[in-house]
């Protein structure tokens, strides 16, 4: 018992540390994107935005994996977010003194995307060092339900500090967000990793020990491919979002707002049911069907009117939007932490972080045109339908692989 109670009262310091964290950061990024929204009203600006964010991740996603795995996980944590927040620090200071213009927010948004590459592998792999396997499945639930709600309450605190002061300001929540994250990561011991002599391998080798692991799991490998086929439509829909309050349905940033909280309502009733009623055995194809909603939703969001009324639809499609996420990531991460081998566990997370990170940006510098041409909400209608005959086409594929293993297993049921 009182071995139980240790490992969640640790889990539960580590969560709730990068909740707030995450708090500060949707508040800022809410803001800063915001900002942009009403300087430029431009798709390609927001494109812009996104790809300065998401390209360092593609640079130096590798890397972070093998830190992951080498070197201490709770320092990489801890120097990445106190990073971030200096790097919010810096930019308050020069923006309350002098008049930057628009691309500086890129750079900062740049600085923040490479610290956000090391910590994200380094945090994942840390829960399954702290949890046993069997509440794995619960524990990324609340991991998750604690993000949302800090999701949930980010872009209206972003909202209202927008509103009332001025952006330095808004900055240092960021700030504040890092330090209360660190000390909680800070304060609780995790277990080390044994040594092993892959720790020596060469860099080109370890990437592909990494790879390695999709490669010898078919049925990860099938999810892993649909996400990231399907990411290259989805992900630039985050960038993309405020223009459809803004300039689609021409509300202010209230509403802006209220549709960030209404993803995250989404985020959190999922969380929430995974963390506590729902048992989930078949996590792949679980993994499959949130993919599947994802685009069902975003294909939904597309063909409503640009009205008021329409309004209120799009929100409630955020909902089941942040739902469907939380259906596809939870019970894909569960099996990972689950099936994959502990000293290999930052690498594999780091070609997750490298899928979003590589079609975030290439999906960006296509989507962005097109978008600025043709409208958002018909993006968001083309991306819903490529999705769904993305996701359709991969798990049939992923179902006769299920059906062969099981063939030549000589059994009658196969789990994944």
């Amino acid at each position: 018992m009182e071995k139980t109670q240790k490992w969640k009262f640790q889990f539960m310091i580590v969560a709730l540390g990068q909740a707030v964290s995450m708090l500060g950061s949707h508040g800022v990024q809410f803001a800063l994107i915001w900002w942009l929204a009403e300087k430029t009203s431009s798709p390609l600006m927001l494109g812009i935005s996104g790809f300065a964010a998401y390209l360092p991740m593609t640079l130096f996603s590798p890397l972070a994996g093998i830190a992951a795995d080498r070197y201490n996980r709770k320092f990489i944590s801890v120097f990445s977010d106190m990073g971030m927040g200096s790097a919010a620090l810096i930019y308050a200071v020069l923006l309350y003194f002098f008049d930057l213009p628009v691309w500086t927010v890129f750079v900062m948004l740049c600085v923040r995307g490479i610290g956000s590459t090391f910590q994200q592998p380094a945090i994942q792999s840390i829960i399954p060092q702290l949890v046993p396997k069997d509440q794995l499945v619960k524990t990324n639930g609340w991991m998750q339900l604690l993000n949302s709600g800090s999701f949930l309450l980010g872009p209206v605190i972003g909202a209202s500090l927008y509103a009332i002061f001025p952006m330095p300001i808004v900055l240092m929540s960021d700030v504040a967000g890092a330090i209360l994250a660190s000390i909680a990561l800070a304060v609780v011991k995790i277990p080390e990793l044994e040594k092993t002599e892959q720790e020596e391998q060469h860099f080109i080798a370890e990437i592909k020990e990494g790879l390695q692991v999709f490669k010898e799991d078919k049925k990860l490998f099938y999810i892993v491919i649909a996400e990231a086929l399907c990411m290259f439509f989805y992900a630039p829909l985050s960038s993309l979002y405020p223009l459809m309050t803004s300039d689609y349905f021409k509300l202010s940033a209230m509403y802006g707002s209220a549709v960030e909280l209404s993803f995250a309502i989404g985020m959190m009733v999922s969380s929430l049911l995974f963390s506590s009623v729902l048992k989930i055995n078949r996590k792949i194809r679980v993994s499959f069907m949130g993919l599947f909603g994802m685009g069902v939703i975003s294909l939904l969001c597309g063909i409503i009117p640009p009205v008021y009324a329409g309004w209120f639809f799009f929100a409630g499609c955020c909902i089941c939007l942040g739902a469907s996420g939380n259906v596809h990531t939870i019970p894909l991460t569960a099996y990972m932490q689950e099936t994959i081998s502990p000293d290999k566990m930052g690498r594999a997370f780091s070609v997750l972080t490298l899928i979003s990170s590589v079609t975030m940006p290439i999906g960006l510098l296509f989507s962005s045109p097109i978008a600025e041409r043709v409208g958002v909400n018909v993006w968001f209608f083309i991306s819903g339908l490529c999705m769904i005959a993305l996701t359709t086409g991969v798990s049939i594929r992923y179902a006769a692989e299920c059906r062969r293993e099981k063939d030549d297993l000589g059994i009658s049921d196969v789990r994944y």
